[in-house]
């Protein structure tokens, strides 16, 4: 690939091109066959766009309100992982590329997740994700062919060692089963809530039925997502369910999605289905793996821009103008053609 790239899937290329083999792997692969690793995006090829025109277009506003705070663009960084695999400053690169989120996991140890939610109020972080699909780590088999050594976590010092010998592959996969609790359920909301004032999200609904169970629980906000397609393979496209979560809620609090956003489009597509805003995970991971905290800007900009375009070409001035019939899925063009 020659040049500067002109989209965010061209920094996939560059990403590979100066990560060791182990750490592309990590940050490119899924689970088991890579069904949903795969689906995630081409699900977004499905949906087409119905634009409107002769609509004055001169103007157009991206912005909008996600929990009370204003954002220039229903962008949000998505929560992962071991950003100083991808680059030496990490997540501080990352950071000052665009503003981060702050992501929980409950670990089997409560201590350490008492002295993570204590950390991030300290730190005036905004709100909490709870991360809630990893019982256990879903089958990596790229890591574990590649023997993944796990990374060192810089906020735990202290209290979890990522020191735990392997024989039977990825390292990463054993630290995950000495530390992630497979016992957490519903009711440990309550218990999170009581430590914190911060409101907490949920990361990992995939069914209108476990929405409405955490609207029950207390959640402000709800995140489709199926872990980038790193846990259950042959889970749904994040995508192929909004409509459904969405309907569940009833617009009592915002909904996020999370998985296969490459293009502006795609973003487009997603409110269109109910979406407040996106969550960008591996496309941030390239930018910063490829340029560093500019990389991070450069998709984020990209993506903007991408968007901007859209809405301008589909007649939307601003996101409230962007409505269910700006889009048809599959589904509907099936039964259009029967």
């Amino acid at each position: 690939m020659a040049g500067e790239p002109v989209n965010v899937n061209e920094f996939q290329e560059l990403a590979r091109k100066v990560l060791p083999k182990m750490y592309y792997d990590f940050f490119a692969g899924g689970a088991e066959d890579e069904y949903t690793l795969k689906e995630n995006i081409e699900a977004f090829h499905r949906i087409t766009i119905q634009p409107r025109i002769l609509v004055d277009v001169s103007r157009i506003d991206m912005s909008t309100v996600i929990l009370g705070h204003k954002t220039s663009a229903p962008i949000i960084l998505a929560p992962s992982a071991a950003h100083q695999l991808a680059h030496p400053e990490g997540e501080v690169a990352t950071a000052r590329g665009a503003a981060a989120c702050n992501v929980i996991m409950v670990y089997k140890r409560r201590d350490v997740t008492e002295f993570m939610v204590r950390r991030a109020e300290s730190n005036g972080f905004r709100a909490i994700i709870l991360t809630a699909d990893t019982p256990r780590l879903g089958r990596r088999e790229a890591d574990i062919k590649n023997k993944m050594i796990s990374f060192r976590l810089r906020n735990f010092e202290g209290f979890i060692s990522t020191d735990v010998v392997s024989d039977k592959g990825s390292n990463l996969a054993a630290y995950a089963e000495e530390t992630l609790d497979p016992s957490l359920c519903w009711k440990d909301i309550a218990w999170l809530k009581s430590i914190t004032k911060l409101p907490i999200l949920i990361k990992g609904v995939l069914n209108g039925e476990d929405a409405m169970k955490a609207i029950e629980a207390g959640v402000v906000g709800i995140i489709i997502s199926n872990h980038g397609a790193r846990q259950l393979d042959y889970s749904p496209a994040t995508i192929s369910v909004l409509e459904e979560v969405v309907q569940a809620v009833q617009g009592k609090v915002p909904v996020l999605l999370d998985g296969g956003i490459r293009r502006g489009t795609d973003i487009f597509k997603a409110l269109a289905l109910g979406a407040k805003a996106v969550m960008i995970g591996r496309p941030v991971i390239y930018g910063l793996a490829a340029k560093g905290e500019s990389g991070v800007k450069q998709v984020i900009e990209m993506l903007k821009n991408e968007l901007e375009l859209t809405m301008a070409l589909a007649g939307c001035c601003t996101v409230d103008d962007i409505t269910r019939s700006h889009v048809k899925t599959e589904k509907e063009k099936f039964l259009c053609r029967m």
